[in-house]
């Protein structure tokens, strides 16, 4: 079966993004840990918690994934915003231990003019202070679209990001359908090249989420700007093959199209009918 989500709110707690995602015909769910431009966080309720753990496991709602704020930028020229990250995504992952066994999602940010080499350097301390053996979350650096000084917009980055965590079972990838295309990854032309290519690159294996989107520029532009499914230049047609290509139909799908909860449902359908 599909496994298959969108973005939804966290603002009324975990019980109620399930709900949510049942009534969608979501059998998961993004959901960001706080404020997504702010720090603040909410409380945790382990009541709620409970309630959703037990709502999950009689709906069949599989892995879901928290998304870090877009604020979180750990290589950051600025030692204090490094400082800040680091402090953040800590007490993302210790809350992520009131639902163990998924995936915490992050940009991994902007080396603002330092260069890629400092950044993945950056990021890499960051990800080797906060990770721990005991941690039951696995993290994921999203592939990104290559605006400004992103780190992440080649594969290889992250490939060197990996390399330097000392915990690498606790990492993965989220592949943002998207932001590859923005890349310059010709995923609707060339998908098994692509494919290919992370695999020889990172490994299909590190491969643990998909964020599927289609996108409002051409190949190759480095922007991001998502486009609703069958709406961009990736095309109906390119994002179908993702979510039956054998290498990834397995995978948990997310999508991050520009869409209320009805326009959300109209594409699970959607997706839910090719398979």
């Amino acid at each position: 079966m599909l496994t298959i989500g969108c973005h939804l709110s966290s603002s009324k707690g975990y019980f109620a993004m399930g709900k949510e995602a049942v009534k969608i015909d979501a059998n998961t769910f993004q959901f960001f840990t706080r404020n997504p431009r702010g720090t603040k966080a909410k409380a945790m309720n382990p009541e709620d918690v409970n309630r959703y753990l037990d709502f999950a496991r009689e709906h069949g709602i599989k892995q879901i994934l928290a998304h870090a704020p877009y604020t979180l930028n750990a290589c950051s020229a600025d030692e204090g915003l490094r400082t800040l990250a680091r402090d953040t995504m800590k007490d993302d992952l210790e809350r992520m231990e009131y639902t163990p066994g998924n995936c915490y999602n992050f940009h991994p940010g902007s080396h603002v003019g330092q260069g890629a080499e400092d950044g993945i350097r950056y990021i890499s301390d960051m990800l080797n202070q906060v990770l721990t053996p005991e941690l039951h979350t696995t993290v994921l650096l999203e592939t990104m679209s290559g605006k400004g000084s992103e780190v992440g917009r080649e594969f290889e980055e992250l490939r060197e990001i990996l390399d330097r965590v000392e915990q690498k079972d606790h990492m993965g990838i989220c592949l943002d359908t998207c932001h590859a295309w923005d890349a310059g990854y010709d995923i609707a032309g060339d998908l098994d090249g692509v494919l290919n290519r992370f695999d020889r690159i990172i490994g299909l294996d590190k491969l643990k989420a998909i964020h599927l989107n289609d996108s409002q520029n051409p190949l190759g532009a480095h922007k991001d700007r998502h486009a609703k499914i069958g709406e961009g230049y990736i095309g109906f047609d390119a994002l179908k093959r993702i979510t039956v290509h054998p290498a990834l139909r397995d995978l948990p799908f997310y999508l991050e199209t520009p869409n209320d909860l009805s326009g959300y449902a109209k594409e699970i359908a959607m997706m839910r009918e090719i398979v």
